[in-house]
């Protein structure tokens, strides 16, 4: 379940925009290739805290113009959150940003404590189980494995930090994963998109199907969108 020049006239060109170093689109880390600056690997259990706390924050701050506060609280944990088989199948992936080398450290700053590893940036994964969203303690789980000459694979729970939407990284885990779910065999792709989705899922080829009304602990109920696709 689940993400996006002018140059000032001037007689002088060291003084416009694009010609500053500190300006120009490859100085800049969120213009570099998304591939410069995460790397998508599988999910481990040691993940599993940090996953927990991204895909919170993702959906209380990406999801909020598509579900009520409400919504959002009775989802989490439920039609909304990690599915741990996933990470055993092995088929589920965090986005984690790229680490320079570091510097040696210099006499002032030898004492200081090391940085804290980078929050990660996406999550996402696919499955070859017949269940088609939700987390641990969500609706309609069912972990028969899918035929791949005639089930469509699963796309699971693609959420990313807000600090990092709108720069292709939704696309970049979907991407991930539809390989993975190709190599496997799988000729047709199946997911429970949430209304924020949609419309990315839309431009990557995916066709909405049925509109399915979960009802949530909490007494509402969460609108998910069935969407397929054909590789």
């Amino acid at each position: 379940m689940t993400d996006r020049p002018g140059v000032l006239p001037s007689d002088r060109p060291s003084d416009r925009p694009s010609d500053r170093p500190s300006d120009r689109p490859s100085d800049r880390p969120s213009d570099r290739p998304i591939a410069d600056r995460v790397r998508i690997r599988v999910a481990t259990a040691a993940d599993i805290p940090a996953l927990h706390v991204l895909i919170e924050r993702s959906v209380r701050e990406l999801q909020r113009d598509d579900y009520t506060p409400a919504q959002i609280d009775g989802a989490l944990g439920h039609a909304l959150g990690l599915d741990t088989q996933l990470v055993a199948d092995g088929t589920y992936f965090v986005a984690e940003p790229v680490i320079g080398p570091a510097a040696p450290p210099s006499p002032a700053t030898a004492s200081l404590p090391a940085p804290e590893a980078p929050t990660l940036a996406a999550c996402g994964g696919w499955s070859a189980r017949a269940t088609l969203f939700g987390s641990d303690h969500g609706p309609g789980r069912a972990s028969t494995f899918l035929d791949p000459a005639t089930d469509a694979a699963k796309i699971r729970a693609i959420f990313v930090h807000p600090d990092w939407a709108r720069q292709g990284l939704g696309s970049a885990i979907l991407d991930h994963c539809e390989r993975a779910a190709r190599a496997a065999g799988f000729t047709r792709l199946e997911m429970g998109s949430t209304l924020t989705g949609v419309p990315l899922y839309r431009l990557r080829g995916y066709v909405e199907r049925e509109r399915v009304d979960v009802p949530l602990p909490n007494g509402e109920t969460l609108p998910v969108i069935r969407m397929v696709k054909h590789h």
